[in-house]
């Protein structure tokens, strides 16, 4: 993966809780920065001063074991998705810059939709409203069982930035039916999303998470 792209190129990575996409997203980007790409790493909610103030909210209502409805939840990380697009991803696109992001669209439709039940077309829909038409050029979902991934995300509990949200406290089903979600969407979506087994050692996704964007990167050059 060596050079510079000519133009932008969007790439996200998706899974549920504890599958390890912050690890990988950060090995992604020293690899592409090595060899001589412009990268930039984000994520949502947290991408904008909007959005972190949005994802403190949540954190304070898991705090107070309490949560919104389902139908505000996915208006807020709309909200959120609306601000970082055009203050963040965009721009950034229009640079030539690669951006990778650490969850995306495909989130909303995996929680809001088959986590919590709401409609799928309407989340679809309120997703294409925050998008703008910015699509993700490659994905990769990093799938890992819910009981697995849980393990891992609560044994980082006692690191108070890493304490989960009203989202990630929620039930096994709930995050089961999550990660049927994404596989489901990977199964409609299977030329831009790319499924990882992050059942694997971390060092091994990371590896096959570098082999994938490269051979995306070298598919367009």
């Amino acid at each position: 993966m060596s050079g510079q792209t000519s133009r932008g190129v969007f790439i996200t990575l998706e899974g549920g809780e504890g599958s390890g996409k912050s690890t990988v997203i950060q090995t992604l980007a020293s690899h592409l920065h090595e060899a001589g790409h412009d990268a930039l790493v984000t994520q949502e909610p947290e991408g904008t001063d909007l959005g972190r103030h949005i994802w403190a909210y949540f954190r304070e209502l898991a705090a107070a074991g309490s949560r919104v409805t389902a139908e505000a939840e996915l208006f807020l990380f709309a909200a959120a998705r609306a601000e970082h697009v055009r203050t963040v991803i965009a721009p950034a696109l229009d640079a030539g810059r690669i951006v990778l992001c650490d969850r995306f669209a495909d989130s909303t439709t995996a929680y809001q939709g088959h986590g919590r039940g709401l409609d799928i077309a309407t989340v679809q829909a309120v997703n294409r409203t925050a998008i703008a038409g910015c699509e993700p050029d490659l994905t990769l979902l990093l799938d890992v069982p819910a009981e697995k991934g849980l393990r891992r995300a609560r044994a980082l509990e006692t690191d108070a930035s890493k304490r989960p949200d009203a989202i990630g406290a929620e039930s096994r089903a709930f995050h089961d039916r999550v990660r049927a979600g994404f596989l489901t969407i990977a199964a409609a979506n299977q030329k831009r999303m790319l499924v990882i087994d992050a059942t694997q050692p971390l060092v091994d996704v990371c590896k096959q998470a570098i082999v994938l964007v490269g051979a995306y990167l070298n598919s367009r050059s």
